[in-house]
Protein backbone atom coordinates (compact mmCIF):
# COMPACT_ATOMS: atom_id res chain seq x y z
CA UNK A 1 0.00 0.00 0.00
CA UNK A 2 2.29 2.47 1.16
CA UNK A 3 4.37 1.82 -2.38
CA UNK A 4 1.78 2.41 -4.24
CA UNK A 5 0.77 5.37 -2.81
CA UNK A 6 3.94 7.09 -3.27
CA UNK A 7 2.87 6.95 -7.23
CA UNK A 8 -0.61 8.32 -6.73
CA UNK A 9 -1.21 11.30 -8.96
CA UNK A 10 -2.48 14.77 -6.99
CA UNK A 11 -5.74 14.09 -8.46
CA UNK A 12 -6.22 10.96 -6.85
CA UNK A 13 -4.70 11.99 -3.81
CA UNK A 14 -6.89 15.16 -3.75
CA UNK A 15 -9.93 12.94 -4.58
CA UNK A 16 -8.99 10.59 -1.55
CA UNK A 17 -8.14 13.23 0.55
CA UNK A 18 -11.64 14.49 0.32
CA UNK A 19 -13.72 11.42 0.88
CA UNK A 20 -11.50 10.21 3.64
CA UNK A 21 -10.08 7.13 2.32
CA UNK A 22 -6.46 8.86 2.03
CA UNK A 23 -4.81 11.35 4.48
CA UNK A 24 -1.94 13.36 3.60
CA UNK A 25 0.03 11.90 6.59
CA UNK A 26 -0.01 8.78 4.94
CA UNK A 27 0.69 10.11 1.46
CA UNK A 28 3.87 12.20 2.63
CA UNK A 29 4.92 9.16 4.71
CA UNK A 30 5.11 7.39 1.49
CA UNK A 31 6.98 9.57 0.09
CA UNK A 32 9.67 9.93 2.54
CA UNK A 33 9.51 6.42 2.77
CA UNK A 34 10.56 6.50 -1.12
CA UNK A 35 13.11 8.77 0.01
CA UNK A 36 14.53 6.49 3.13
CA UNK A 37 14.75 3.51 0.62
CA UNK A 38 16.29 4.77 -2.56
CA UNK A 39 17.69 8.22 -2.60
CA UNK A 40 21.32 6.98 -0.91
CA UNK A 41 21.64 5.46 -4.77
CA UNK A 42 20.04 7.94 -6.51
CA UNK A 43 21.34 11.24 -4.54
CA UNK A 44 18.72 13.33 -6.06
CA UNK A 45 18.00 15.47 -2.90
CA UNK A 46 20.40 18.21 -1.55
CA UNK A 47 17.62 17.76 1.63
CA UNK A 48 15.01 16.44 3.08
CA UNK A 49 13.13 18.26 6.04
CA UNK A 50 11.46 15.48 7.47
CA UNK A 51 9.95 17.18 10.41
CA UNK A 52 8.68 19.69 8.46
CA UNK A 53 7.22 17.84 5.65
CA UNK A 54 4.94 15.86 8.75
CA UNK A 55 4.08 19.01 10.52
CA UNK A 56 2.57 20.64 7.33
CA UNK A 57 1.05 17.02 6.54
CA UNK A 58 -0.95 16.98 10.20
CA UNK A 59 -2.05 20.50 9.40
CA UNK A 60 -3.36 19.66 6.40
CA UNK A 61 -4.91 16.44 7.85
CA UNK A 62 -6.48 18.91 10.10
CA UNK A 63 -7.63 20.98 7.38
CA UNK A 64 -9.35 18.47 4.98
CA UNK A 65 -10.77 16.88 8.36
CA UNK A 66 -12.86 20.42 8.74
CA UNK A 67 -13.53 20.38 4.75
CA UNK A 68 -11.42 23.45 4.72
CA UNK A 69 -8.55 22.79 2.49
CA UNK A 70 -5.95 25.74 2.05
CA UNK A 71 -6.05 25.44 -1.98
CA UNK A 72 -5.70 23.28 -4.84
CA UNK A 73 -2.42 21.18 -3.95
CA UNK A 74 -3.56 20.80 0.07
CA UNK A 75 -1.37 17.99 1.20
CA UNK A 76 0.73 17.17 -2.02
CA UNK A 77 3.94 16.20 -1.45
CA UNK A 78 6.08 18.34 -3.54
CA UNK A 79 9.89 19.45 -4.02
CA UNK A 80 12.13 22.40 -5.03
CA UNK A 81 14.75 22.90 -7.06
CA UNK A 82 17.51 24.27 -5.15
CA UNK A 83 18.29 26.89 -7.83
CA UNK A 84 15.21 28.71 -6.44
CA UNK A 85 14.46 30.41 -3.03
CA UNK A 86 12.80 27.99 -0.44
CA UNK A 87 12.32 30.08 3.14
CA UNK A 88 14.23 28.54 6.38
CA UNK A 89 16.75 26.86 4.08
CA UNK A 90 19.83 27.80 2.21
CA UNK A 91 19.64 27.91 -1.67
CA UNK A 92 22.89 26.09 -2.28
CA UNK A 93 22.47 25.64 -6.35
CA UNK A 94 24.56 22.92 -6.61
CA UNK A 95 28.05 25.46 -5.67
CA UNK A 96 30.65 25.81 -2.48
CA UNK A 97 30.54 29.65 -3.65
CA UNK A 98 26.89 29.51 -1.70
CA UNK A 99 26.68 30.19 2.26
CA UNK A 100 25.32 26.73 4.16
CA UNK A 101 24.35 28.96 7.23
CA UNK A 102 22.18 32.28 5.84
CA UNK A 103 19.00 30.42 5.01
CA UNK A 104 16.41 32.15 2.80
CA UNK A 105 14.46 34.77 4.42
CA UNK A 106 11.29 34.42 1.83
CA UNK A 107 10.25 31.90 -1.28
CA UNK A 108 10.58 32.07 -4.70
CA UNK A 109 7.17 33.08 -6.16
CA UNK A 110 6.41 29.69 -7.71
CA UNK A 111 7.36 28.06 -3.74
CA UNK A 112 5.40 30.78 -1.96
CA UNK A 113 2.62 30.28 -4.27
CA UNK A 114 2.39 26.53 -3.69
CA UNK A 115 2.98 27.07 -0.15
CA UNK A 116 0.12 29.26 -0.47
CA UNK A 117 -1.87 26.56 -1.47
CA UNK A 118 -1.41 23.97 1.04
CA UNK A 119 1.84 22.46 -1.06
CA UNK A 120 3.57 19.96 1.35
CA UNK A 121 7.58 20.48 1.00
CA UNK A 122 9.79 17.85 1.56
CA UNK A 123 12.61 19.40 0.54
CA UNK A 124 15.06 20.10 -2.05
CA UNK A 125 16.55 18.70 -5.21
CA UNK A 126 20.08 18.56 -6.48
CA UNK A 127 21.17 20.82 -9.63
CA UNK A 128 24.55 21.29 -11.59
CA UNK A 129 26.31 24.30 -10.42
CA UNK A 130 23.95 27.36 -10.90
CA UNK A 131 21.76 24.88 -13.43
CA UNK A 132 24.98 25.47 -16.19
CA UNK A 133 24.44 22.19 -17.92
CA UNK A 134 22.07 19.29 -18.73
CA UNK A 135 23.12 16.81 -16.78
CA UNK A 136 23.22 16.75 -12.69
CA UNK A 137 26.37 16.49 -11.00
CA UNK A 138 28.08 19.19 -8.67
CA UNK A 139 31.23 19.82 -6.79
CA UNK A 140 28.51 20.57 -3.74
CA UNK A 141 26.20 17.46 -4.03
CA UNK A 142 27.95 14.66 -6.42
CA UNK A 143 26.44 12.70 -9.28
CA UNK A 144 22.71 12.46 -8.98
CA UNK A 145 21.11 9.03 -11.05
CA UNK A 146 18.27 7.81 -13.12
CA UNK A 147 16.00 5.27 -11.29
CA UNK A 148 16.10 3.65 -15.03
CA UNK A 149 19.33 2.83 -14.76
CA UNK A 150 21.47 4.07 -11.74
CA UNK A 151 24.56 4.08 -14.01
CA UNK A 152 22.84 6.57 -16.79
CA UNK A 153 22.46 10.29 -15.74
CA UNK A 154 19.06 11.58 -15.21
CA UNK A 155 19.76 14.92 -17.33
CA UNK A 156 19.92 18.06 -15.99
CA UNK A 157 19.79 20.71 -14.75
CA UNK A 158 16.62 19.42 -13.19
CA UNK A 159 17.76 16.13 -12.79
CA UNK A 160 16.95 15.67 -8.92
CA UNK A 161 13.64 16.75 -9.95
CA UNK A 162 12.97 14.03 -12.18
CA UNK A 163 15.01 10.94 -10.64
CA UNK A 164 12.59 12.16 -7.54
CA UNK A 165 9.60 12.38 -9.40
CA UNK A 166 9.97 8.91 -11.28
CA UNK A 167 10.89 7.29 -8.43
CA UNK A 168 8.27 8.36 -6.38
CA UNK A 169 9.71 10.31 -3.90
CA UNK A 170 7.39 13.13 -4.31
CA UNK A 171 4.33 14.11 -6.52
CA UNK A 172 4.72 17.81 -7.55
CA UNK A 173 8.29 19.33 -8.85
CA UNK A 174 9.98 22.37 -9.28
CA UNK A 175 12.36 22.29 -12.01
CA UNK A 176 13.52 25.57 -14.36
CA UNK A 177 14.83 25.61 -18.17
CA UNK A 178 16.98 27.66 -19.80
CA UNK A 179 18.08 25.47 -22.63
CA UNK A 180 16.28 22.25 -21.46
CA UNK A 181 16.47 21.85 -18.24
CA UNK A 182 12.76 20.83 -17.94
CA UNK A 183 12.40 18.80 -21.05
CA UNK A 184 15.84 17.46 -20.69
CA UNK A 185 15.53 15.57 -17.81
CA UNK A 186 11.94 14.32 -18.18
CA UNK A 187 12.47 12.87 -21.30
CA UNK A 188 15.80 10.69 -19.51
CA UNK A 189 13.45 9.60 -16.90
CA UNK A 190 10.04 9.01 -18.41
CA UNK A 191 8.17 11.83 -16.67
CA UNK A 192 6.18 14.77 -17.67
CA UNK A 193 7.71 18.33 -18.15
CA UNK A 194 6.63 21.70 -18.99
CA UNK A 195 8.39 24.71 -20.20
CA UNK A 196 5.63 27.74 -19.79
CA UNK A 197 5.69 30.44 -21.97
CA UNK A 198 8.35 32.99 -20.93
CA UNK A 199 6.54 35.33 -18.13
CA UNK A 200 3.71 32.75 -17.21
CA UNK A 201 5.36 31.44 -13.96
CA UNK A 202 7.51 34.52 -12.49
CA UNK A 203 11.00 33.58 -11.59
CA UNK A 204 12.98 35.88 -9.04
CA UNK A 205 15.70 36.30 -8.10
CA UNK A 206 15.96 36.64 -12.31
CA UNK A 207 18.44 33.68 -13.51
CA UNK A 208 21.98 34.32 -14.36
CA UNK A 209 21.22 33.24 -17.81
CA UNK A 210 18.73 35.74 -18.37
CA UNK A 211 15.32 35.72 -20.85
CA UNK A 212 16.10 32.26 -21.82
CA UNK A 213 15.25 30.65 -18.76
CA UNK A 214 11.96 29.53 -17.35
CA UNK A 215 10.04 28.01 -14.55
CA UNK A 216 7.84 24.79 -14.87
CA UNK A 217 6.18 21.71 -13.36
CA UNK A 218 7.81 18.32 -13.17
CA UNK A 219 5.06 15.26 -12.77
CA UNK A 220 4.22 11.92 -13.72
CA UNK A 221 0.95 13.01 -15.65
CA UNK A 222 -0.31 16.03 -17.43
CA UNK A 223 -2.91 16.68 -15.33
CA UNK A 224 -0.97 17.33 -12.16
CA UNK A 225 1.51 19.62 -14.43
CA UNK A 226 -1.46 21.51 -15.09
CA UNK A 227 -2.56 21.48 -11.94
CA UNK A 228 0.83 22.83 -10.59
CA UNK A 229 0.94 25.37 -13.53
CA UNK A 230 -2.80 26.64 -12.22
CA UNK A 231 -1.46 27.70 -9.14
CA UNK A 232 2.09 29.05 -9.97
CA UNK A 233 1.48 31.21 -12.87
CA UNK A 234 -0.02 34.61 -12.75
CA UNK A 235 1.58 38.32 -11.82
CA UNK A 236 4.34 38.97 -9.44
CA UNK A 237 6.08 42.15 -8.91
CA UNK A 238 9.15 41.21 -8.41
CA UNK A 239 9.55 39.98 -11.97
CA UNK A 240 10.03 42.24 -14.87
CA UNK A 241 8.95 39.60 -17.03
CA UNK A 242 6.13 38.00 -15.58
CA UNK A 243 3.00 38.14 -17.64
CA UNK A 244 -0.27 39.62 -16.29
CA UNK A 245 -2.76 36.98 -14.49
CA UNK A 246 -5.04 34.95 -16.46
CA UNK A 247 -8.36 33.49 -15.61
CA UNK A 248 -7.82 30.14 -17.67
CA UNK A 249 -8.02 26.74 -15.35
CA UNK A 250 -5.41 24.93 -17.27
CA UNK A 251 -6.66 21.50 -15.66
CA UNK A 252 -10.07 21.79 -17.45
CA UNK A 253 -8.21 22.87 -20.40
CA UNK A 254 -6.92 19.15 -21.06
CA UNK A 255 -10.02 17.62 -23.12
CA UNK A 256 -10.53 18.70 -26.53
CA UNK A 257 -10.63 17.31 -30.18
CA UNK A 258 -7.81 17.24 -32.63
CA UNK A 259 -9.60 16.78 -35.40
CA UNK A 260 -8.66 18.46 -38.24
CA UNK A 261 -5.66 20.56 -36.26
CA UNK A 262 -2.53 21.64 -38.45
CA UNK A 263 0.41 19.87 -36.91
CA UNK A 264 3.50 20.27 -38.01
CA UNK A 265 6.79 17.48 -37.62
CA UNK A 266 10.03 17.39 -37.41
CA UNK A 267 12.65 14.70 -37.25
CA UNK A 268 15.43 17.15 -36.99
CA UNK A 269 14.56 20.46 -37.25
CA UNK A 270 16.98 20.05 -40.30
CA UNK A 271 20.14 19.84 -38.44
CA UNK A 272 20.05 16.95 -35.99
CA UNK A 273 21.49 13.70 -35.41
CA UNK A 274 18.97 11.78 -34.07
CA UNK A 275 19.28 7.94 -32.57
CA UNK A 276 17.48 5.83 -35.27
CA UNK A 277 15.35 4.44 -32.13
CA UNK A 278 14.32 7.81 -31.06
CA UNK A 279 12.98 8.42 -34.48
CA UNK A 280 11.06 5.16 -34.80
CA UNK A 281 9.30 5.89 -31.34
CA UNK A 282 8.60 9.46 -32.11
CA UNK A 283 7.39 8.41 -35.99
CA UNK A 284 4.65 5.87 -33.90
CA UNK A 285 3.74 8.99 -31.23
CA UNK A 286 3.03 11.52 -34.28
CA UNK A 287 1.05 8.48 -35.87
CA UNK A 288 -1.64 8.57 -32.93
CA UNK A 289 -1.92 12.35 -33.25
CA UNK A 290 -3.10 11.42 -37.17
CA UNK A 291 -5.42 8.78 -35.63
CA UNK A 292 -6.57 11.04 -33.35
CA UNK A 293 -7.83 13.50 -36.26
CA UNK A 294 -4.97 15.85 -36.32
CA UNK A 295 -3.72 16.72 -40.18
CA UNK A 296 0.42 15.92 -39.80
CA UNK A 297 2.71 17.31 -42.06
CA UNK A 298 6.03 16.38 -42.64
CA UNK A 299 7.89 20.01 -42.13
CA UNK A 300 11.33 21.79 -40.65
CA UNK A 301 10.62 25.22 -39.52
CA UNK A 302 13.60 26.22 -41.80
CA UNK A 303 15.83 27.70 -39.51
CA UNK A 304 19.78 26.93 -39.11
CA UNK A 305 20.98 25.55 -35.68
CA UNK A 306 21.39 28.38 -33.33
CA UNK A 307 23.72 26.65 -31.24
CA UNK A 308 26.31 29.60 -31.07
CA UNK A 309 23.79 32.17 -30.55
CA UNK A 310 22.52 29.86 -27.52
CA UNK A 311 26.04 29.72 -26.62
CA UNK A 312 27.21 32.79 -26.59
CA UNK A 313 23.90 34.44 -24.50
CA UNK A 314 24.63 31.58 -22.04
CA UNK A 315 28.02 31.81 -21.67
CA UNK A 316 28.07 35.94 -21.74
CA UNK A 317 25.50 34.97 -18.64
CA UNK A 318 27.68 32.91 -16.88
CA UNK A 319 30.54 35.06 -16.78
CA UNK A 320 28.60 38.41 -16.02
CA UNK A 321 27.20 36.37 -12.83
CA UNK A 322 30.94 35.19 -11.94
CA UNK A 323 32.68 38.81 -13.16
CA UNK A 324 33.21 39.79 -9.06
CA UNK A 325 34.21 36.25 -8.21
CA UNK A 326 37.98 36.16 -7.28
CA UNK A 327 40.50 33.63 -8.56
CA UNK A 328 40.48 31.72 -5.04
CA UNK A 329 36.57 31.06 -5.21
CA UNK A 330 36.53 30.80 -9.36
CA UNK A 331 39.05 27.93 -8.57
CA UNK A 332 35.98 26.03 -6.45
CA UNK A 333 34.00 26.00 -9.44
CA UNK A 334 33.12 22.82 -11.67
CA UNK A 335 35.50 22.68 -14.03
CA UNK A 336 33.53 22.89 -16.94
CA UNK A 337 31.33 26.10 -15.35
CA UNK A 338 35.22 27.85 -15.69
CA UNK A 339 35.71 26.81 -19.28
CA UNK A 340 32.19 28.33 -19.59
CA UNK A 341 33.01 31.23 -17.60
CA UNK A 342 36.44 32.17 -19.46
CA UNK A 343 34.34 31.63 -22.42
CA UNK A 344 32.17 34.21 -22.14
CA UNK A 345 34.75 36.84 -21.06
CA UNK A 346 35.89 36.80 -24.17
CA UNK A 347 32.86 37.74 -25.80
CA UNK A 348 32.26 41.15 -27.37
CA UNK A 349 29.64 43.28 -26.77
CA UNK A 350 29.14 43.68 -30.85
CA UNK A 351 29.00 39.70 -30.87
CA UNK A 352 26.48 39.33 -27.94
CA UNK A 353 24.15 42.10 -29.26
CA UNK A 354 24.83 40.26 -32.47
CA UNK A 355 23.37 37.37 -31.43
CA UNK A 356 20.50 39.09 -29.54
CA UNK A 357 19.60 40.43 -32.93
CA UNK A 358 19.64 36.38 -34.34
CA UNK A 359 17.25 35.56 -31.64
CA UNK A 360 14.71 37.98 -32.22
CA UNK A 361 14.83 36.26 -36.02
CA UNK A 362 14.20 33.34 -34.74
CA UNK A 363 11.33 34.01 -32.49
CA UNK A 364 9.74 35.95 -35.36
CA UNK A 365 10.19 33.01 -37.81
CA UNK A 366 8.86 30.66 -35.14
CA UNK A 367 5.83 33.14 -34.79
CA UNK A 368 5.14 33.25 -38.58
CA UNK A 369 5.82 29.32 -38.73
CA UNK A 370 2.80 29.22 -36.08
CA UNK A 371 0.68 31.48 -38.40
CA UNK A 372 -0.01 28.11 -40.52
CA UNK A 373 0.95 25.24 -37.67
CA UNK A 374 -0.85 25.35 -34.78
CA UNK A 375 1.73 22.39 -33.10
CA UNK A 376 5.03 21.56 -33.74
CA UNK A 377 6.15 18.12 -32.62
CA UNK A 378 9.91 16.95 -32.18
CA UNK A 379 12.01 14.36 -30.66
CA UNK A 380 12.33 15.61 -26.91
CA UNK A 381 16.13 14.70 -27.20
CA UNK A 382 18.82 13.07 -30.06
CA UNK A 383 19.99 10.71 -27.90
CA UNK A 384 18.76 8.43 -24.61
CA UNK A 385 20.38 8.75 -21.02
CA UNK A 386 24.17 8.67 -21.18
CA UNK A 387 26.68 7.31 -18.69
CA UNK A 388 26.46 9.56 -15.77
CA UNK A 389 30.11 11.39 -14.88
CA UNK A 390 29.68 12.65 -18.66
CA UNK A 391 28.94 16.22 -20.09
CA UNK A 392 27.63 14.67 -23.57
CA UNK A 393 27.77 11.39 -25.27
CA UNK A 394 31.05 9.34 -25.76
CA UNK A 395 30.74 10.24 -29.88
CA UNK A 396 29.91 13.89 -29.11
CA UNK A 397 33.23 14.70 -26.85
CA UNK A 398 33.16 17.21 -24.04
CA UNK A 399 33.50 20.49 -25.26
CA UNK A 400 31.75 22.72 -22.72
CA UNK A 401 31.34 25.39 -25.22
CA UNK A 402 28.86 23.29 -27.04
CA UNK A 403 27.51 21.12 -24.21
CA UNK A 404 24.27 21.65 -25.35
CA UNK A 405 24.73 20.19 -28.82
CA UNK A 406 23.07 17.17 -27.99
CA UNK A 407 19.92 18.45 -27.11
CA UNK A 408 19.09 20.04 -30.27
CA UNK A 409 15.61 20.09 -29.79
CA UNK A 410 15.15 22.17 -26.51
CA UNK A 411 17.62 25.27 -26.64
CA UNK A 412 15.78 26.84 -29.87
CA UNK A 413 12.86 27.14 -28.07
CA UNK A 414 14.38 28.73 -24.87
CA UNK A 415 15.75 31.18 -27.27
CA UNK A 416 12.15 31.61 -28.66
CA UNK A 417 10.68 32.12 -25.11
CA UNK A 418 7.40 29.47 -26.27
CA UNK A 419 5.60 26.98 -24.51
CA UNK A 420 6.83 23.37 -25.00
CA UNK A 421 7.17 20.17 -23.28
CA UNK A 422 8.34 16.58 -23.49
CA UNK A 423 5.75 13.78 -23.04
CA UNK A 424 7.12 9.85 -22.31
CA UNK A 425 6.48 7.95 -25.95
CA UNK A 426 8.23 4.80 -25.99
CA UNK A 427 11.28 2.81 -24.75
CA UNK A 428 14.35 2.11 -26.10
CA UNK A 429 15.75 -1.50 -26.59
CA UNK A 430 17.80 -1.24 -23.57
CA UNK A 431 14.73 0.16 -21.34
CA UNK A 432 15.25 4.04 -21.06
CA UNK A 433 12.64 6.36 -21.95
CA UNK A 434 12.11 8.25 -24.52
CA UNK A 435 9.93 11.71 -24.79
CA UNK A 436 8.04 13.48 -28.10
CA UNK A 437 8.42 16.93 -28.08
CA UNK A 438 5.18 19.41 -28.63
CA UNK A 439 5.92 22.69 -28.92
CA UNK A 440 3.19 25.90 -29.19
CA UNK A 441 3.01 28.80 -30.36
CA UNK A 442 3.57 31.64 -27.67
CA UNK A 443 0.88 32.17 -24.75
CA UNK A 444 -0.61 29.12 -25.91
CA UNK A 445 0.35 26.61 -22.85
CA UNK A 446 -3.39 25.37 -22.86
CA UNK A 447 -3.01 23.69 -25.81
CA UNK A 448 0.58 22.58 -25.60
CA UNK A 449 -1.04 20.54 -22.43
CA UNK A 450 -4.26 19.39 -24.42
CA UNK A 451 -2.10 17.83 -26.91
CA UNK A 452 0.05 15.91 -24.56
CA UNK A 453 -2.73 15.04 -22.24
CA UNK A 454 -4.60 13.70 -25.75
CA UNK A 455 -1.19 11.79 -26.44
CA UNK A 456 -0.87 10.68 -22.99
CA UNK A 457 -4.38 8.89 -23.17
CA UNK A 458 -3.09 6.94 -25.88
CA UNK A 459 0.93 6.73 -25.20
CA UNK A 460 2.08 3.00 -25.36
CA UNK A 461 3.81 3.52 -22.16
CA UNK A 462 1.11 5.47 -20.43
CA UNK A 463 1.80 4.48 -16.45
CA UNK A 464 5.14 3.12 -17.47
CA UNK A 465 7.74 3.28 -14.51
CA UNK A 466 11.41 2.47 -13.21
CA UNK A 467 12.00 -1.18 -11.94
CA UNK A 468 13.25 0.49 -8.23
CA UNK A 469 14.09 -2.95 -6.60
CA UNK A 470 17.24 -2.83 -9.33
CA UNK A 471 18.37 0.01 -7.02
CA UNK A 472 18.52 -2.47 -3.54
Amino acid sequence: MTNELAFYTAEQLLAGYENGDISPVEATKAALDQIAKYDSKLNAFVFVDEEGAMASAEASEARWKKGKPAGLVDGIPTTVKDIMLMKGFATRKGSKLTDPNTPDAVDAPAVERLREQGAVFLGKTTTPEYGWKGVTDSPLSGITRNPWNPEKTPGGSSGGASAACAAGMGVLHTGSDGGGSVRIPAAFTGIFGLKPSFGRVPVWPASAFGTVSHVGPMTRTVADSALMLDVMKGYDSRDWYALQSNDLNYRKMLEGSFQGKKIAYSRTLGYAVVDPEIIAAVDAAVDLFRELGADVEEVDPGFESPLEVFGKLWQGGAYFAMQNVDEKHLALLDPGLQQVVENGSKITLPEYLEATVERAELGAKMRAFHDKYELLLTPSLSVTAFDVGMLAPNQMGDDTANWADWTPFSYPFNLTQQPACSVPCGLSSDGLPIGLQIVGPMHRDDLVLQAAAAFERVSPVKGSRPDLSKLL
